[in-house]
């Protein structure tokens, strides 16, 4: 196999050492040396410079949890270009397996080509992701503490969360602080509801009448104690991220329009919000010459089903994890936009929901949503929406095509012919 890169090197990267193997091919001759060294950041500036020292054009590392991050920063700063790749991809071949066999395995794939860097974002782009999905993972932990607290009004026989749609809302926190407090009377309770309320009264105080003990009580406060400073994270955040945002805002970078102006840019999409879309600049980035095809964006994404074919069967094949992060956004999206009156996601929604289910079609709506989402920011444009009757505008002959195979499924033979000819 040819050897594009005579000068290269590869890492195993671990919590507290890092094996380097430099593999350097003069002529018809390779030579390879293997070294240990700490991942502190003495010893890994003493690796940036044996790797310069030997004059390496690539450096190849496998992305092993978040122990690549401080080698990535430190090497970066070197005179070569630096790889982090997918461990997955480069699996050693099986055998004898030590820390030098499988840096000196990287080495050889990174000298024959073989090694596909991954997408690596700029540092303020790391920043902004490591702030929302922290975001992200505080607000599944105030949902917790919030189904906790429903679990404890459950037990004390209250039945709050049947009566209105948010117990955390206002009129459901008027009504748990009062039974925190010592209230018991359900119809001083029903009385501090909003009278934008649907339920009727009497439903209301029929739900409110519990038994509730003082045991009940510490634990509602105790949850309801964790769900607000939670939420006093979350706004702390959230300031930190409109920071960072209006310090990218202010960054110019040439041939790209600001990035608060990209965010209002893809709020033009159905159902995607202003925090969904700094959640999805944040992860696929402002770029898009590094895809060259919405189709890779779309592989990046874990969007595109696998393929599982031998002997001629194919077998089942489903969606890889791909970036988690951003599957999970899209997809809120796309249920978000699907319940969006008069829009095209919607109709392809309810489309492809009758022969795939809810989830596929979610799936297929949310890849829908990126592609548009990839040109948009590849030509600077707004988002075109074709509409709800985007599919009744189909030739004659498919929708023909379509009711016939739908009648040959319930039984029946057809035979079409035009109007004209029956006449």
């Amino acid at each position: 196999m040819d050897v594009l890169y005579p000068r290269c090197a590869g890492l195993d990267v671990h919590k507290a050492t890092i094996v380097a193997c430099v593999r350097i091919m003069a002529g018809a001759k390779t030579t390879r040396a293997c070294r240990t060294f700490e991942t502190s950041t003495t010893g890994l500036q003493a690796l940036l410079a044996w790797l310069t020292e030997q004059g390496c054009t690539h450096v190849a590392m496998e992305a092993t949890g978040v122990y690549w991050k401080p080698v990535w920063n430190i090497l970066s700063d070197g005179g070569f270009e630096l790889i982090v790749a997918n461990a997955a991809h480069i699996k050693a071949v099986p055998g004898r397996k030590s820390d030098v066999n499988d840096t000196t395995w990287i080495a050889d794939l990174l000298a024959c080509g073989l090694i596909r860097a991954s997408f690596v974002p700029a540092q303020e782009f790391q920043e902004l992701r490591a702030l929302l999905r922290t975001r992200t993972q505080l607000t599944r932990e105030q949902t917790r503490h919030s189904q906790r607290l429903q679990k404890t009004l459950e037990e004390a026989n209250i039945k709050l969360d049947s009566a209105i749609s948010d117990v955390m809302g206002v009129s459901g926190r008027r009504m748990v602080e009062a039974i925190i407090a010592g209230e018991t009377n359900p119809v001083v309770l029903a009385a501090l509801a909003d009278r934008r309320i649907k339920t009727p009264r009497a439903e209301l105080v029929e739900a409110l009448r519990g038994r509730v003990t003082e045991h009940h009580r510490f634990m509602l406060r105790l949850y309801l104690d964790q769900h607000d400073r939670v939420a006093e994270a979350i706004a702390t955040i959230d300031a930190e991220i409109d920071t960072v945002v209006a310090h990218m805002d202010h960054k110019e970078v040439a041939g790209q329009a600001a990035f608060r102006a990209l965010i209002l840019l893809l709020t033009t999409v159905p159902g995607v919000g202003q925090l969904a879309a700094t959640i999805i600049l944040a992860e696929i980035g402002t770029d898009m010459s590094r895809f060259p095809t919405a189709g890779h964006l779309l592989s990046w994404a874990g969007f595109c089903p696998g393929q599982n074919e031998s002997a001629g069967k194919r077998r089942s094949a489903k969606l890889r994890k791909g970036a988690p992060w951003l599957k999970v956004i899209l997809v809120q999206c796309a249920r978000a936009a699907s319940r969006t009156k008069g829009k095209y996601y919607k109709a392809q929604f309810w489309r492809l929901c009758a022969r795939h289910g809810k989830k596929k079609a979610a799936c297929a709506v949310a890849a829908s949503m990126l592609t548009a989402i990839y040109h948009m920011l590849k030509d600077g444009t707004e988002h075109q929406d074709l509409g709800a009757e985007y599919f009744d505008r189909r030739p004659p002959e498919a929708k023909a095509k379509k009711l016939v195979g739908q009648l040959a499924k319930l039984g029946f033979a057809v035979e079409l012919r035009p109007i004209a000819e029956a006449a």
